[in-house]
């Protein structure tokens, strides 16, 4: 008996120590670092159509000042107007009129200037009128007269200097649709031999002429305004979030020219940086010096980053809704069978290494045991991963730790490892992502379909969507989805103020 009472009194302060760390709450655990780095803006190359419009009048009046209405005259005599006219006979041929002299005497003119264009040039059309008479001939005819008519063509081909200034070719084309000649006795007296050596000077006039009628319409001036205008940033959805443009131009590419319905348009590209931001307007770019144009064969193509954002505010309780809801029957844990769980509240961020820290405060009870349960916190971190064109989310590298009022607080370390919980978080995050791409893109399809921006007119059209892959920031879990397409920007300068 007293051998007993020893052996109690001696176990007492170990029992005591064991029923004290049963009761003991265990000192919380540490949540992950949280981090602080911004979503980095990401960028683009596009190429978007500049054209710049001209009234076109200004080539139909250069050609009009430069080209005579009246283009030569002709006053010569000629001693052979009509060749000798011989006959056979006898098998030899005799002469039986002399050569006929003749003074030949005339204008040619042109008419009124039509301008169309052909491709990559604008093509003057100019109707030529020939009126020549032959006077005296042989002393025999007082006189008779001609007619001819050609439609000359002035084909111009424009080209930009290094300074932007505009030069022009010309190319002549004519041919006599009724040559202009007299027909006395059985001969045909034509007279167009002098016309490529007429015509030859007015196209060298007209070519010199042509730079200086389009130096008036100061388009370097224009394309200057349109460089510097275009350092912007373009805002293409007002809220959640807030999600920015920044065009930073780089060069300007000239593709031709055009005629269309009385308007000379010059066929610019703008090849300019596209970077994304999400949040408040970004500064716009430093204006840089207007280059000299830039010759490529490359089509317009509009490339930019549409950021979708998830806060983590906004993700919380998306992802306590779906864990509430799958509570309301138990989880099975091996070993354990059913367990019951209460999800009380989540908190997520991001942390480091580009992973998602997610807090679940919950109290969990296994069916087949009679306690009290236990309640406590799991931080869990993961790293969410995407294939690329995809938007179903999922983790790997998970750890997780935690904390709970009772000694079987592994219990709440093996709810939060089940795959019912993390599958549970990755589809919650899968279909906020879906539902937040699709309404961000159908915002940004209406907001550039066509946007006004100062003196621009922005029209785009999106042809290609292509997801990247996912990253946990300290700004939020960010989704980069490229874009691709086609732009259109009309310049209309002095058209309202930046």
């Amino acid at each position: 008996m007293a051998k007993a009472t020893r052996l109690a009194r001696a176990a007492l302060p170990a029992l005591l120590a064991l029923l004290a760390g049963c009761s003991r709450t265990e000192k919380p655990v540490e949540p992950p670092r949280r981090a602080h780095d911004p979503i980095p803006p990401a960028s683009e190359a596009s190429i978007m159509a500049v054209p710049v419009d001209m009234d076109a009048s200004i080539l139909s009046r250069a050609i009009e000042k430069t080209v005579p209405r009246q283009l030569w005259t002709i006053n010569r005599h000629s001693d052979r107007c009509i060749q000798p006219q011989r006959v056979r006979v006898f098998g030899r041929r005799l002469r039986v009129t002399p050569p006929i002299s003749c003074t030949i005497v005339g204008t040619v003119t042109r008419g009124a200037i039509r301008l169309r264009g052909e491709g990559g040039e604008i093509v003057a059309e100019l109707p030529i009128r020939a009126q020549i008479s032959a006077r005296d001939v042989g002393g025999i005819l007082k006189g008779e007269t001609a007619t001819g008519s050609a439609m000359a063509q002035a084909r111009i081909r424009l080209t930009l200097g290094e300074d932007w200034s505009p030069r022009g070719t010309v190319r002549l084309r004519y041919s006599w649709t009724t040559p202009p000649g007299i027909d006395f006795l059985g001969q045909r007296i034509t007279f167009t031999d002098q016309a490529d050596e007429r015509l030859r000077p007015i196209v060298q006039r007209l070519e010199r002429a042509l730079p200086q009628e389009l130096r008036r319409v100061q388009l370097r001036r224009q394309v200057e305004g349109l460089w510097r205008d275009a350092f912007r940033s373009i805002l293409l959805n007002e809220r959640n979030p807030p999600v920015w443009m920044r065009l930073t131009p780089r060069r300007l590419i000239y593709d031709g020219h055009s005629l269309t319905g009385g308007r000379l348009r010059l066929n610019l590209g703008l090849e300019a940086l596209t970077e994304t931001f999400v949040g408040p307007r970004p500064s716009d770019p430093a204006v840089t010096a207007l280059p000299s144009p830039a010759r490529s064969g490359q089509r317009e193509r509009l490339r930019f980053f549409i950021p979708v954002v998830a806060d983590y505010a906004q993700l919380e309780p998306v992802i306590l809704r779906a864990l509430t809801k799958r509570s309301e029957r138990p989880f099975e844990l091996p070993g354990l069978g059913p367990v019951m769980v209460r999800f009380e509240k989540v908190v997520a961020y991001g942390t480091d290494g580009g992973r998602l820290a997610v807090g679940l405060s919950m109290a969990a009870q296994v069916q087949a045991v009679n306690t009290g349960g236990t309640r406590g916190i799991v931080w869990l971190t993961a790293r969410p991963v995407n294939q690329d064109g995809s938007a179903t989310v999922k983790f790997e590298d998970l750890a997780l730790n935690g904390t709970s009022d009772r000694i079987r607080g592994d219990l709440l370390i093996q709810l939060a490892q089940s795959p019912a919980i993390t599958a549970l978080i990755a589809g919650a995050l899968t279909q906020n992502f879906s539902d937040d791409l699709d309404e961000l893109l159908g915002k940004i399809k209406r907001a550039i379909e066509e946007r006004r921006e100062g003196d621009f007119t922005i029209r785009a059209q999106i042809a290609e969507v292509e997801t990247g892959r996912i990253t946990a920031y300290g700004a939020g879990l960010y989704l980069p989805v490229r874009v691709t397409g086609q732009a259109h920007i009309d310049y209309r300068p002095g058209r309202s103020g930046r």
